[in-house]
């Protein structure tokens, strides 16, 4: 499947900007299911420093600075991507999840050591015994790893209500745990809790998700968004990926941008600003299906 993406964020500011250092995750990453056919960021005013890199993680990381007096701030990007569906093997035939959290921790190649980082606490998702308690209703013993990810996946979604008010970016984990109610984010967060908690790796992952208007409804523009989803790690396997939010294995409507440990590893637009007082922030994000 091939989308055209655009993705929008303008802030208004109440007082003038005379100094700005962002940095932006916008660029969708190269998989084995994804190939980034073309991508831009555009930033108005034009920056003074402009340049792109690579985090630890591998993720496309572009730096601007806008050193000239502003009143408003707009980043556009624009990628086309296309997307295939990942090849997950049987559920229930995969190993045992006490056996893949052996492996991962006793291997020596470049992969399990890469991955071990994802089994550790991060800023956003520390250890939780809550997390590890819930968890264990899904990973009995010898259960199969990837059943069990599926399962999790299956009871936050009956379990935890989509309320895109109750939290903000700043909502710890636990209370998360408490309300059970949150966004995309706090789902992913939730779920890597849970794997780290038992010892396995698990990674958030930033990116898009395709949406569709009711049936005999013009898709809104603007109308799409950011989404966030979780992956595990099987050693020799790679990485699997789950979608709590919408209780379904990603396929070729998933589009990848960034991973890392929490979200504060792929934030969209991140940055300090010198002024401007109070401020307005919009996000338009389409992605749009296309022919070929």
């Amino acid at each position: 499947m091939r989308y055209r993406i655009r993705h929008m964020t303008r802030y208004a500011y109440g007082d003038p900007v005379s100094l700005c250092h962002s940095i932006t995750h916008l660029k969708p990453r190269e998989t084995g299911f994804q190939r980034c056919l073309s991508t831009q960021v555009r930033v108005s005013p034009w920056p003074s420093v402009s340049r792109e890199h690579r985090d630890m993680f591998g993720n496309r990381i572009n730096y601007f600075s806008i050193q000239q007096s502003h009143l408003a701030l707009e980043i556009t990007a624009n990628s086309e991507v296309e997307v295939s569906t990942p090849a997950v093997p049987p559920l229930e035939q995969t190993a045992a999840w006490e056996q893949v959290r052996n492996e991962l921790h006793q291997d020596r190649d470049a992969r399990s050591i890469g991955a071990r980082i994802f089994t550790l606490p991060s800023p956003a998702i520390p250890l939780d015994a809550t997390a590890i308690r819930y968890a264990r209703a899904s990973f009995l013993p010898g259960r199969p790893v990837l059943e069990a990810a599926h399962d999790l996946m299956s009871r936050i979604y009956a379990e935890f209500e989509y309320d895109p008010i109750s939290t903000t970016v700043a909502t710890p984990l636990a209370s998360v745990l408490e309300h059970r109610r949150g966004v995309c984010q706090d789902f992913a967060h939730v779920c890597i809790a849970c794997l780290r908690g038992l010892g396995l790796a698990a990674r958030y992952v930033s990116g898009y998700l395709e949406t569709l208007p009711p049936p005999g409804q013009p898709k809104l523009r603007g109308a799409d968004a950011s989404h966030a989803w979780f992956s595990v790690h099987l050693p020799a396997a790679g990485w699997f990926d789950f979608d709590p939010t919408n209780n379904q294995v990603p396929g070729d409507q998933h589009i990848t941008v960034a991973w890392g440990r929490d979200y504060a590893d792929v934030t969209p637009l991140k940055g300090i600003v010198t002024g401007g007082g109070t401020h307005q922030m919009s996000v338009s994000v389409d992605v749009e299906r296309r022919a070929g």
